[in-house]
């Protein structure tokens, strides 16, 4: 039970892991080399040179950093499935980044005053429709995809089996949406919001990650359908994770004058990444600019930063605990 103040669950928080014995998890050495990774890496004191270390720290980060938050009480850990070929068989040749459901469940489990499990099913994988059925009984709260580095077209009539099990069990569906940059996409047309308009004729409750922004900063190309999907499935929802960041800071201040879509975003972070305070100067009074820059705590900053702009959003736990509504 979480406290009255701490009410807030953060939907949008990866579970990062380097390979160790067991664990399932997998990290290509071109990932391992690149700036970005090893930028995290530094930022959260971590080293390469002893996985199972760097993995129990990382852990370690998020859990007092969230108990440290004035506002939220819980996270989703988010996984991160593979690539897998026509066959439907893992290409670890093709895979960047893999965070086993597994290893998502033995952190959940480790800690469930703290964390709710997001596992990651790539639709392309031979076993997808069983593993939505493995990790639901395993009490998975949603799943987590991203298209452009799972080298999937959400759109594909072939996955609708996948969508029909989501649906069957109630799990939501996280999507990333728009430019994907940490790690490789090689067709960034499939994280068009649009491609998921199959899954949500199916009946699957889908979370649009990052509002639908479109992460190249010139303009947000994915407004439209944006209020489309909200307007037209009530089973449609968006998180505002990342939306600090400067590429996708103007979908932030568009949310500022749409206070009908508010009741369909979701709060999240997209931890570890950073929380800026960039969108606040110029647009609150300083009293609470001042508060906001002097916040160390990322889930915290994120909530008042948020909140002073005038944006304001719900908590998965209130989602989830909605009653399901017919599609359009």
């Amino acid at each position: 039970m979480l406290s009255t103040a701490k009410q807030l669950i953060d939907c949008h928080v990866h579970l990062a892991a380097l390979p160790e014995r067991g664990n399932g998890c997998f990290i290509s050495p071109k990932l391992l080399k690149s700036p970005l990774f090893r930028f995290l890496l530094w930022k959260q004191d971590l080293s390469p040179t002893d996985p199972a270390e760097a993995n129990r720290r990382y852990i370690d980060h998020l859990a007092t950093e969230l108990r440290a938050s004035a506002h939220v009480g819980k996270a989703v850990l988010l996984g991160m499935d593979g690539f897998y070929d026509q066959t439907g068989l893992l290409n670890r040749q093709h895979t960047e980044f893999l965070v086993s459901n597994d290893y998502v469940f033995r952190q959940t489990n480790a800690y469930p005053d703290l964390f709710l499990a997001g596992p990651s099913i790539n639709p392309q994988r031979e076993d997808a429709v069983d593993e939505v059925h493995r990790c639901a009984d395993a009490g998975a709260v949603l799943v987590k995809v991203l298209p452009n580095a799972q080298h999937f077209n959400p759109a594909d009539p072939k996955y609708r089996s996948f969508y029909r099990a989501l649906a069957d069990r109630r799990l939501p569906l996280l999507s990333h949406v728009g430019f994907e940059f940490s790690l490789i996409g090689k067709d960034q047309s499939v994280g068009e919001p649009d491609r998921l308009r199959l899954a949500l004729d199916e009946g699957v409750t889908v979370i649009a990650a990052h509002a639908c922004s479109y992460g190249l900063m010139l303009y947000e190309k994915f407004l439209p359908t944006l209020h489309e999907f909200a307007a037209h499935y009530p089973n449609f929802y968006a998180d505002i994770s990342a939306l600090t960041l400067p590429n996708r800071m103007k979908m932030l201040l568009h949310l500022r004058r749409c206070p009908d879509l508010h009741g369909r975003l979701l709060f999240g972070t997209d931890y570890p990444l950073s929380v800026f305070h960039l969108a606040a100067w110029g647009r609150v009074g300083l009293r609470a600019l001042s508060k906001i820059v002097q916040t160390d705590n990322r889930f915290d900053r994120q909530v008042m930063l948020c909140r002073a702009l005038g944006v304001n959003f719900i908590s998965i736990g209130d989602m989830l605990t909605r009653p399901t509504a017919p599609t359009a």
